[in-house]
């Protein structure tokens, strides 16, 4: 066999190899990519769907059994198969109960998170305190809770609902370690968060008549840095209550959120990227793009 010949065979033989390797391993070499990689690539019709690819259960969380928090109930994917799961807690907001913002619960586990819906120590507690109840509930939720085994404790976010998205805001600035956070109709007295650095989600309504966006949701996100991973979500006909029923517009850009910052899994870029365009659901849509984190 002539020298060239030689070396032909030896090209073709060394690909045939590398391409059995990737073919033996599920999605080739894609599959170390990223690790934390839950369910199935997404569509739109997946993240808008009231559930996703993984059955769920659920546990109760006495009051009595915790401290620095009231409580709640904590849903998870059933399966261990994929391994361990970002996970993110949310609060309620003034006078209302954990029930108020269940809805989340099953439908963001359903895609892959465990979730902690939580009550706070009183209905009164103000934005500073949630935060930490918010914080004290994610040391439980990866530390003490019977679902702590199935909790990545280095993939955390934070939600909340008015007062609980004021708290949202608080955790992520006391928390830098954070990977996502999502105020939700958020209020707070405290108008300047230059010190976050979590990248955020800031969800308003058009027609919020207890913390409008003129007066909350919009300068909160002003005020994050620049150079943050940020997002403003106004929605359309909607008021301060609407987080408080299941919502496709929430569920789907938050879900894309989490997905995005606590997986870093970029197959959700295409649903923040380029930014999303206004529409009978969306008032207005702000956000740098592409996102860095």
């Amino acid at each position: 066999m002539s020298k060239s010949r030689s070396v032909k065979f030896g090209l073709a033989a060394a690909a045939a190899a590398v391409g059995l390797v990737t073919a033996l391993i599920p999605g080739g070499a894609q599959a170390a990519d990223n690790p934390y990689e839950r369910g199935p690539a997404p569509s739109n019709s997946s993240i808008e769907a009231s559930r996703g690819s993984y059955a769920t259960s659920q546990t109760s969380v006495s009051s009595l059994s915790v401290s620095g928090f009231g409580g709640g109930t904590i849903y998870y994917p059933t399966s261990t198969a994929d391994g361990t799961f970002g996970a993110v807690v949310i609060s309620p907001g003034f006078t209302a109960y954990e029930s108020s913002i269940a809805w989340l619960g099953p439908r963001l586990a359903s895609q892959g998170f465990v979730v902690f819906t939580i009550d706070t120590n009183t209905t009164l507690d103000q934005p500073d305190s949630r935060g930490r109840q918010l914080l004290s509930a994610l040391d439980y939720l990866t530390q003490q809770s019977s679902v702590r085994g199935r909790v990545d404790s280095s993939r955390l976010g934070v939600m909340g609902h008015s007062m609980g998205g004021g708290g949202t805001l608080e955790a992520a600035k006391s928390r830098p370690s954070l990977q996502a956070a999502i105020p939700l109709t958020g209020w707070n007295t405290d108008k300047t968060w230059p010190e976050v650095k979590t990248p955020t989600l800031i969800v308003g309504a058009d027609g919020d008549t207890v913390a409008s966006v003129a007066s909350h949701s919009k300068p909160f996100y002003n005020s994050l840095p620049s150079s943050l991973d940020k997002a403003y979500l106004e929605l359309r006909g909607a008021s301060h209550f609407t987080p408080n029923s299941s919502n496709t517009t929430i569920a789907k850009y938050s879900i894309s959120w989490l997905k995005r910052f606590i997986d870093n899994d970029t197959r959700y870029e295409q649903f923040l990227c380029p930014l999303p365009s206004t529409s009978l659901t969306i008032a207005e849509y702000r956000g740098n793009c592409p996102h860095t984190s």
